[in-house]
């Protein structure tokens, strides 16, 4: 358990916070263009695969550890 303060949880969340909104941003420039003009049901899954995705692309695993531990392992 940690008696001090880390610069490490609120960096990590800022950092978190802004590679996510990276990714939101990517897909609405890239993604939203393509299938605008499709129904709102046909979209739907598109886009709940995209949410699920950014997970799977981040090690959000280790990157939490990191956050509370200061190391990757």
């Amino acid at each position: 358990m940690r008696d001090q303060p880390t610069w490490r949880i609120p960096a990590g969340v800022l950092a978190l916070a802004a590679v996510l909104g990276a990714y939101g941003m990517a897909v609405a420039h890239f993604i939203a263009p393509l299938i605008g003009g499709w129904s709102a049901l046909a979209q739907l899954p598109v886009y709940v695969l995209l949410g699920v995705l950014w997970l799977w692309l981040l090690p959000l695993k280790r990157f939490l550890k990191w956050m509370e531990t200061g190391h990757w392992r």
